[in-house]
């Protein structure tokens, strides 16, 4: 996971370039600030401790 600020900014802009979307100025920090955000709320999925005998489902049904 991207931590420092800096690293976080940079995938920012390399990630708008390759998808060819610019973001306004007036945008980019809300857009970095978004990213640091979803970056907190995965860090808690993918932190969350599963037994070592579960098993993935062959076909999701909510």
């Amino acid at each position: 996971m991207l931590e420092p600020e800096q690293d976080l900014s940079a995938f920012v802009d390399q990630a708008a370039m390759l998808i060819g979307l610019p973001i306004p100025a007036e945008y980019r920090q809300e857009v970095i600030d978004n990213f640091e955000r979803i970056g907190a709320i995965a860090q808690l999925v993918t932190e969350f401790p599963l037994p070592e005998d579960t098993e993935i489902a062959p076909i999701f049904e909510p």
